[in-house]
This record gives structure tokens, sequence and C-alpha cells, in this order.
């Protein structure tokens, strides 16, 4: 998956240097396969099936853990890949000891597995789940305000298992039938990076080479410890938690009192640290900057002026006070950034194939590249296929969506599918460059225009669902182009990569939806006060309003406030271009600042210890750091993802902690 998608932040570093360690461990790798390459089909298996589909299970559990709480998701795509190893692996060397002959364990087979997780909890994170389909709900509703001007009654269509199995299925499979006949333009005559793709087949293909296969078993070893270690001490901080929100380890003053009540603390999340150690120090760091601009110094600052700019009875939720400022100010930084972005890749993307240069950032060619070229244009996947899936499924979806939304009509449907082609060949080209996916810009952008165009009629209902319409596909189409690049890299068939995405597409849309349900039944899914406060649904919510009201309704100065942030997100974003790399490595990220604005600086905290621990470890043995780091991380944020489902089931059973652990002073004044 790309940085940028859906309704939330999805931070990744590219993780190849185009050097001559990588190239060396594609070329080990491609002496010891080159002689047999599997068929197509042969590389789909039914354990990698079934492997995909538990893996795809625990990853869509752990996006939505976090898609709920805070909206910052960093890529799992080196746990998938690295989890669906040894997973393989176990089985065919157990089966062997038993004397049972098994298939070899390919690298290709390896690279369809960790595709179709991808395909699958990617669903998670682009099905709007902790966005656009839950802003619809009606505790969103009524967190807004009743008599919030443009939050109608109407506009609410409460989460349904059905209906949303639907919906995902209808709008998930367009993006992966849009692109598929310019696979050959974006993959070879381009030459396009795609840096995660690539260094996902970097990984891949190391770990079918001896050395590389003792590194991974390593790596599985530490991921097992630490995923061991963060169960535990998520069940250990169960028992303190209480009933409510207010008890256990998840609201210790670590940090005083006075800074508690401002959100500033540690609150021992394995899931925020693990994210920490994944997410690169400048994301951290930004997160960290904007924690405290928003709750150390603007948020005391305006709640001063309670009775002056605001009414001074109004509630902690109440948008027409601090509330207000809070959801608003994020919701410009957030479009500030992507708007600038949005344009610069544009911008990149028409100037590369107007003057079609050839220097773009490759990977340093090696002998076996013809050999790459022959397997990936081998099987052939027509172009009357792809054309004839996309206008069938565009068809079917059209007549499909003003059943689930009455009110986004069938022609604003049909016309959003004649543009997203378009669309998606930006994001993919833009994601081919940069490694930077702007699917939920783009849909932001359906959503205003569509939300406008249909009025106070129902525009924010219709617009919150074309939001995910073009989500979806821009965003499945640049996953499916990455996939293209990391089957190309590792000798896998493309078309075995197109089937493995339409099988963890359909694994998704069944897989995603339920694993939300038993988030959705078991905890209070919406409430500022819960651990899972969906930041995302009133923030889209907001933008849908304002796109059928406009700003007139906004608490005093907010407005000002409002474009003075989205004025700061454009400069710091050309700053960050600007000035040299050993300079723009240091100026903050306004999307990542943008996310402690609304939800609190606590997680912050937690990441930036993430950060400091990954720091003080590169410092003292950097190769451990680069080889382990993943590991360590993924397996705290998968210890933690794990005890979600036991922690789920005790709560739908009313199984409360038996204990409450509170902080309070010593002595009241």
């Amino acid at each position: 998956m790309g940085t940028e998608q859906a309704a939330a932040v999805e931070i990744s570093e590219p993780l190849l240097l185009h050097d001559e360690a990588a190239v060396d461990k594609i070329r080990a790798a491609d002496d010891q396969e080159m002689e047999r390459i599997p068929e197509w089909k042969d590389q789909i298996t039914i354990r990698g099936l079934v492997v995909s589909a538990i893996l795809g299970t625990l990853f869509c559990i752990i996006t939505h853990k976090l898609n709920l709480t805070v909206g910052i998701i960093p890529s799992l795509n080196v746990a998938a890949g690295l989890l669906g190893f040894f997973f393989v692996k176990s089985w065919t060397g157990f089966l062997s000891k038993l004397g049972i002959s098994v298939q070899p364990f390919t690298r290709q087979e390896n690279t369809v597995i960790q595709t179709c997780v991808v395909a699958c909890y990617g669903l998670a994170f682009s099905g709007g789940f902790g966005s656009y389909l839950l802003s619809m709900d009606e505790k969103t509703y009524k967190l807004i305000g009743e008599d919030y001007p443009g939050n109608r009654a109407e506009d609410v269509k409460n989460p349904g298992l059905l209906w949303m199995m639907g919906f995902i299925f209808v709008v998930s499979f367009l993006g992966l039938f849009s692109l598929v006949p310019l696979r050959k333009v974006m993959v070879l005559e381009y030459k396009l990076t795609y840096p995660s793709g690539t260094a996902t087949a970097m990984l891949i293909n190391s770990f079918h080479t001896n050395t590389g296969a003792e590194l991974a078993r390593k790596q599985v070893s530490c991921l097992g410890k630490y995923l061991s270690i963060s169960f535990c001490w998520s069940c250990f901080k169960w028992f303190f938690s209480g009933i409510g929100d207010s008890c256990g380890f998840d609201n210790f003053p670590s940090l005083g009192l006075t800074l508690f009540k401002n959100t500033f603390y540690f609150d021992f999340s394995p899931t925020y640290v693990g994210c920490g150690l994944i997410c690169p120090h400048i994301v951290n760091c930004s997160v960290l900057l904007g924690a405290i601009i928003s709750w150390g110094f603007l948020w005391p600052f305006i709640s001063q002026r309670a009775g002056d700019w605001y009414p001074a009875d109004l509630g902690s939720n109440d948008f027409k006070g601090l509330y207000g400022y809070k959801v608003f100010v994020a919701i410009s930084l957030i479009l500030g950034d992507g708007l600038y972005n949005l344009i610069k890749i544009i911008s990149v993307t028409i100037k590369e194939i107007c003057t079609k240069r050839q220097n773009l950032p490759v990977v340093k060619e090696v002998t076996e590249q013809k050999k790459r070229d022959e397997v990936f244009l081998k099987d052939r996947i027509p172009f009357w296929f792809a054309a004839s899936g996309y206008v069938g499924l565009a068809t079917i979806s059209t007549a499909a969506m003003p059943m689930i939304f009455p009110p986004l009509k069938w022609y604003l449907v049909l016309c959003s599918y004649i543009l997203a082609p378009a669309l998606a060949f930006c994001n993919s080209y833009g994601t081919g460059l940069t490694d930077w996916s702007l699917a939920s810009t783009y849909g932001k952008i359906g959503l205003f225009i569509i939300a406008s165009l249909v009025g106070s009629n129902g525009g924010v209902l219709a617009g919150l669902a074309a939001c995910g319409v073009m989500m979806s596909i821009v965003s499945t189409a640049a996953d499916l182009m990455q996939d293209f690049k990391t089957g190309y890299l590792t000798l896998s068939s493309a078309k075995s990569m197109f089937v493995s995405q339409l099988v963890g597409t359909a694994m998704g849309c069944v897989i995603a939806p339920l694993t939300f349900w038993l988030y959705w039944s078991a905890f209070d899914i919406g409430s500022p006060d819960s651990p899972y406060k969906a930041p995302y649904a009133v923030i889209y919510r907001e933008m849908a309003i304002l796109g059928v009201e406009g700003f007139s309704e906004l608490p005093k100065h907010c407005l000002a406030i409002c474009c003075g942030f989205f004025v700061a997100a454009l400069g710091i974003n050309l700053l960050r271009d600007v000035t040299p790399k050993k300079v723009s490595q240091f100026i903050p990220i306004p999307m990542a600042m943008a996310v402690p604005f609304y939800i609190g600086a606590y997680f912050a905290i937690d990441m930036f210890v993430g950060t400091v621990i990954l720091f003080v470890w590169e410092r003292l043995n950097r190769k451990d750091a680069e080889d382990y780091a993943g590991a360590v991380a993924s397996g705290l944020i998968c210890g933690d993802g794990i005890w979600t489902i036991p922690s789920a089931i005790l709560s739908i059973f009313r199984i409360n902690p038996p204990i409450c652990m509170y902080f309070g002073p010593s002595a009241s004044s």
C-alpha cells in the first residue's frame, strides 16, 4: 500500500535505497530460481490462500484498531511477507518430517500471499470503516449536534453488516480493472520504481536465499517474542482498566496531573510504541510537534476566551465551542497538505509524460532484466477482459449505489466512473514516483463536489458515499500497479498477481466488515470519551456539511485560524521541497501534525518513545536495528491487536475488569 490513503494517514518509509546490496540480493535470488519458474496457476496454492485468510483477518483487526483510535496506520507489508514465509515454511517443514511430499515453497508463492494479504487488509483501511462510512451513523450525527445547520437526521445510515458488505463488493473491484492495460507502460516503459513494492520484492527475494532464510528465521523468532510480550502486557493492563474510560494504565498520569489534563501522558500502549518504531523519525516528531502546538498552546489559549469567542456553558463536545476549533483546524491542515501534494504530483506526472524522460529513478539494470521482461509479459491479461470487466462492474455499481444511498443518483455515480480511470492513472503514476498515494485526497475532492451538487436535500450522505467510490478506485489501482512491480522483480506472473489481488479483495469484502462488526458490537465506537474515538468519522461528516452549507456556522475567529493553518500547511510543504535534503529532513509533515490536534497528545508521546528507542538502537548497532526493528514493531502491534479479540469477547459477555486503577491529587483544594 502507498502512504496516505482512505480515512487515515498511513505512514511508511521507502525501504529500498538503490544501492549495490539491493541488486546483489535480487541477483542472488534470481540465480537460484531462473531455471524453473512455476506456471501462474501453480503460484496460487490452497495453503497460500489459507495463510492469506488467516493473516488478512489478523491485519484487518489491527488496522481497525488503529483506524478507530488515532488514524495513523504504519505499513504492514513487511510483516505480511515475513509471516507468510514463516507459516508456509513451518507447514512444509512439519509435513516433510512426517514423510509427506510437499510442493516447494517458492518466492512466487510468497509474493502471491503477500499480495493477497495486503489487498485484504487494505479494505479495512480504504473501506471507510473509521471514516466516511462511520460518519453516516446516528452517533456521529448526534455528536455534531441535532440542531447544527446542515446536519440532518435524514442523512443518517447506521452500520449494517449486509449493506456494508454489499457496498464494499460493488466499489472495490473496479480499480483493479481500470489500469490493467497500462501495466507494461508503467512498469517497463516508464520504469517507475514504486519504492515500497521494490522493497517488498527485495525482502521476499532475500528470504529465498540461504543467508536470507536464516535471517528471516531470526526475525520471526524476534517477532514472536515481542508479540507474546505485547499480548501478555495487554492482558495484564485489562485487569486494572475497570468500568468506563477513566481507569487503568491507559489513563496513567506519567508526566503529572497538570499535563494529564491536557492529554500529555504515556499510556503504555504497545501498538503506538510499535508505530513509532516503524514510522520515520520525522513523522513521529511531526506528530509530537502538532501535539505541543495544539494541546500545549493553542487550545489552552482559546479555552481562556470562553464567554467571548464562544459560550462558556457549552459541553466539551459541542461544535459551537472549543470542540469545533479542534475539528476544523485539523481539517484545514489535512486539506492544505493534501491539496499541495495533489498539485505537486499531478505536475510531476504531466511533466514526465510530456517530456518522456528516461532518467526516472530505477533499480539498476541487471543481466536478468530481459528474463524479467519475458516473464512479466508472458501471461497476458487481454485488453478486452479488463475493459469489459470495468464496464460490467461500473454498470452493476451504478445501479446498486442509489439503492444503498438514495441521495446519490445513478448519473452522479456514472460520471464518477467515467472520470475515475484518469484519476487512478495520476495516483498510480505519482505513487510510482514518490511512494505517496493520495487516495483520500481524491476522495475528499469527490466528497466536496458531490455534496455541493446534491445540496441540502441529501448532500451529506451522497458526498460521503461518493468519497468512498472515488477513494476505492484510485487506491486499489495504485496498489495493483505496485504489486505488478513486486511481481516483476520476483519473477512472478502478472496474471497470478492480478488473480491474487482479486482473491484478496474478495476476502477483504467479507473479512473487513466482519472484523469491524466485532468492534462495533463490543465497544463504544465514536464516543469522544472512548478509547475508540473514530476521529475521522466526525471530520469527514463535517467536510460533507461544509460542502453543503459553507463556512457560515463556524465559531468566532475559527475561519481565520483555519485559513492560517491551511496556508501554513502549503508553506511548510513548499519549504520541504525547495530546501536542501540536509535541511528538509528536519521540516515537519503537516499531515502528521494534524492528527493530534483533534485526538490528543497521549499517542504522540507513545510514538515518540518508539522513535527514541529506534534512534538509540541505530546509534548502538545500526545493522541490528535495520534487521530487527521492523520485527519488534510488528510483534508489539500484532500482540496488542490479537488481545483485542478476547477483550471484545469479554465485553460482549459483559465481563468487566475487576480493578479500577485511578489517579487523583493527594489532597483536593
